[in-house]
């Protein structure tokens, strides 16, 4: 195999998801990036770590996790945040698609599970071209002495009225997208999401700048 293309050896990433881990690894590996967990680090969680995510763009959290885990590890660090945008909803949930349900008793799947009925409602008497979404997802890269790097990834679908899906996870089983036939990223083995994803596409062109710089 390749060496990795990262000259600072293996990259940090900066989440607690498993889900998050799983995509990002499989969105890097190919690429020969090496990258160890927060836990592999040996960095367990911190109370203060719920109150980085306080700006109002994806990319202020994004900068903000990535600058918070490089500081206290002194590794290269990846992170992202990722939601989702509706334009009938003022871009609604936005940097906010975790907590969009405002349950913060909930977590996994029944978190998603509350989100995703919360915009049900939201969008409950919605037809037609107001249930135009897109999903972002803002990618930076943070290296001790170094420029920060920061990419954006986004895919343009529509809101279902019903969920259709297993797979994936947040609004996957609500998001459909004219590109796979109507399918949701629910209805996607990872492979082919990870090819449409605004995380794919986030981390790959992260990826290409990395490479090149």
């Amino acid at each position: 195999m390749p060496p990795s293309i990262s000259r600072e050896g293996p990259l940090l990433v900066a989440t607690r998801s498993q889900h998050k881990l799983g995509e990002i690894a499989a969105i890097l590996g190919p690429l020969h990036i090496a990258t160890v967990t927060l836990r592999d680090a040996g960095l367990p969680y911190e109370p203060r770590e719920e109150k980085i995510e306080s700006f109002d763009t994806f990319v202020g959290n994004a900068s903000a996790k990535a600058a918070h885990f490089a500081a206290i590890s002194g590794m290269p660090t990846l992170a992202d945040d990722s939601g989702l945008v509706v334009p009938v909803l003022h871009g609604q949930p936005g940097v906010r698609s975790r907590r969009f349900s405002g349950r913060d008793d909930l977590d996994g799947e029944m978190l998603d599970r509350a989100n995703n009925e919360r915009l049900l409602e939201r969008l409950a008497d919605r037809r037609g071209a107001e249930r135009v979404a897109w999903y972002t997802c803002a990618a930076a890269l943070h290296r001790p002495g170094r420029t920060p790097l920061f990419t954006i990834g986004t895919v343009h679908g529509t809101i279902l009225e019903t969920p259709r899906g297993q797979l994936g996870f947040g609004y996957d089983p609500l998001f459909a997208l004219p590109t796979l036939g109507g399918r949701t990223f629910g209805e996607c083995d990872a492979p082919a999401k990870h090819t449409l994803s605004h995380r794919g596409r986030a981390f790959r062109a992260l990826a290409a700048a990395l490479l090149h710089g």
